[in-house]
Order: structure tokens, then sequence, then C-alpha cells
């Protein structure tokens, strides 16, 4: 970030170099013949200027690029840390799924909200849902046409080409990665504390948080953990 202003600031130094050194030239076809040496100069000056200026220009664009892709995968990183903490505030506050899914819970429904990844099918998109009485509230995500009747709220598009690049699970006391083909984040009231699914993990350990990965075109990538507590942080 810091170069990229350093170089945008040097790119508008010789602009301005540039413009002077243009009128520099403008004024000396008024001098004398006895500066023709001078005005030979501001021709050479300016193709300097000019050459430095479409090098500049050409670095700047360049970073640009990347720095744009940067920001766009941060931003992919912010709107899944988004969509699960809007998962967890609709659980907590008891928030009632639209009119379609209503007809679906009954009077011992628990306000249920989560995310869906399965990054095999589908790498470029996640779920958002609710979890209905309909057939059974069993803490998973049925599959269902978004939006419609069924469980699925939102179906999320990943733009850009960016990309789901993986899915891993850290178990407490192992610092190895285990990769997941599918995930489930779902929160449930009164408990704020998320409840993670794969069919994957093992059940019989101890999970110290689950890391998301989304990944550029352009190589940048942002990493998204989700602690069992509910805690998000983006990386």
């Amino acid at each position: 970030m810091e170069r990229f202003w350093y170089l945008f600031l040097i790119l508008i130094y010789l602009i301005f170099k540039m413009i002077f050194d243009f009128k520099k030239f403008k004024a000396s076809k008024l001098k004398a013949k006895s500066h023709k040496l001078c005005r030979g100069m501001t021709y050479v000056e300016l193709i300097v200027v000019l050459g430095i200026f479409s090098v500049i220009a050409s670095i700047v664009l360049f970073n640009y690029g990347g720095f744009q892709a940067k920001v766009d995968i941060k931003n992919l990183a912010s709107e899944f840390a988004l969509k699960i903490v809007e998962a967890q505030k609709a659980s907590l506050s008891g928030k009632l799924p639209p009119l379609a899914q209503q007809s679906q819970i009954n009077s011992t429904w628990k306000p249920s909200y989560g995310v869906y990844i399965d990054r095999v099918a589908d790498n470029k998109s996640f779920i958002y849902f609710t979890d209905l009485n309909s057939p059974t509230q069993n803490g998973i995500y049925n599959a269902s046409s978004c939006p419609g009747v069924g469980e699925c709220l939102e179906k999320i598009t990943i733009t850009k080409n960016n990309s789901i690049s993986s899915l891993d699970v850290f178990y407490q006391g192992d610092v190895t990665p285990h990769s997941l083909n599918d995930l489930t984040v779902i929160f449930s009231r009164p408990n704020s504390s998320a409840v993670i699914k794969s069919t994957q993990i093992n059940i019989t350990l101890i999970i110290s948080y689950i890391q998301i990965t989304v990944l550029s075109p352009k190589s940048p990538i942002a990493k998204i953990k989700l602690y069992p507590s509910g805690r998000v942080q983006v990386n």
C-alpha cells in the first residue's frame, strides 16, 4: 500500500515537471538564436520525462491491479464473516424465517440460521440458510432451490473469478490442517456458540477452529477463522 502511494506521488511530480518543461520549451522559441542550444536541451528533457512517465505509469498500473485484487479478496473474506455473524444474530434474536418458510415451522422450532459450503461441488458460492422443522430440525442444511420454500434463504455467488480454495479444520493440540470438502456452520437459540459439522470432521476430537481460505486468480489470499465460541476472525 505504501509503495503504491509512493509511486503515485512520483508520477504526480513527473507530470508537473513535464508541464513545466513544456512551458519552458515554448518560451524558448521566443528567445534569440543564441539560445538555440537551450531549446535543444528542452527537447531532450521532454523526451526523457515522457519516457520516465511511461515507465512509472506502467509500474503504477501494474501495482494497482495487484492492489485491487487484494482489496477484492479481503472484501470477499469480510462477506463470509458478515454472513456468519448475521446467522448468529438472527438465531439469538429469535428471528422468524421469511413467510415462504414459516409454514414449515411449529411451536417447537428453535430459531436456527447458518452457512453451508460445498467446495467440491461449487467453490464459487455458499449458502445462507435456516434450519426448518420440515422434514426435521436436524442441524444440517437440507438442499433446496434458492430462494424458495426450502431451507436456502440466499445463495451468495463469488464474483471476479475468486474462489474458495480450501476448507480446513484444526483440532486442539494439532497444528496440522485437515482438509474438508463441505462445511456447515449453524447457530441455534439460545446458544451463541457455533455448531460445526462436516462429513470429514472427526467427532472424537475437539475442534480448535475452522479455516476458510479464499483465493484470487492474481494469487492474493484471505483466511476466515471460525472458532466454536462463535468468534470470527479475518486474516
